[in-house]
């Protein structure tokens, strides 16, 4: 089953202390059923931080061969005008290596402190594949509690849900991480749920992740 499979999630992550300077990080995510790897670039185009692009790649491999049609490369270029602190919106261009290419356009609404984010990201696309739309809701939140000036506690969840024609279910996911930042070292557990297609398969994976910023 090939449906669209968007790691928007891992964007969002860098934005909790990073929205508008330039940075990469990368991510490893790795368990008994699958692994990820993540690289994400931000940097901003103008003086006034009002433009700025981001891309993404990564590539996801489950280990079973029977899971081996949900393996997937995917590579996104996004450029966001950011309207102030808290809203912002862009276009991008989202190849994926089995669901082709697709425009999208997205808001995005954060709202955070020093120890707590939230966002949420609706999009509308159209897939050059399928040649129809699509809607995607994504939303995160991350906490962060310092338990001394070198370490950290970090919670944060992610979620998504992407309708194909605006009415039928195609991919949902919910991620969950937990862990603990030691000189900019960030490692912990993670627990992922899938769902994919019209009548969703659902597949899960517990593993361990490692995260750093450049």
């Amino acid at each position: 089953m090939k449906k669209i499979v968007t790691l928007t999630s891992l964007i969002i992550i860098a934005f909790a202390g990073h929205l508008n300077a330039q940075f990469t990080q990368v991510e490893l995510f790795s368990g008994l059923d699958k692994t990820d790897f993540t690289f994400y670039s931000s940097y901003p185009i103008n003086e006034k931080n009002t433009l700025s692009i981001a891309t993404l790649a990564f590539f996801q491999k489950f280990k079973k061969n029977e899971n081996s049609s949900f393996d997937e490369v995917g590579v996104q270029p996004t450029l966001f005008w950011n309207i102030n602190q808290h809203i912002a919106v862009g276009p991008s261009v989202y190849y994926n290596s089995f669901a082709g290419y697709a425009e999208r356009l997205s808001a995005r609404l954060i709202l955070k402190n020093s120890r707590t984010l939230f966002v949420l990201i609706p999009t509308v696309a159209h897939s050059e594949q399928k040649d129809a739309g699509y809607a995607e809701v994504f939303s995160q939140f991350q906490f962060n509690s310092p338990i001394n000036d070198k370490v950290s506690l970090w919670l944060n969840g992610q979620f998504l849900t992407v309708w194909d024609n605006f009415k039928t279910h195609s991919r949902s996911f919910q991620q969950l991480r937990a862990g603990v930042s030691f000189h900019g070292h960030q490692f912990g557990i993670g627990f992922d749920f899938d769902q994919y297609g019209h009548d969703p398969i659902e597949k899960s994976s517990f593993g361990l992740y490692y995260r750093k910023t450049l």
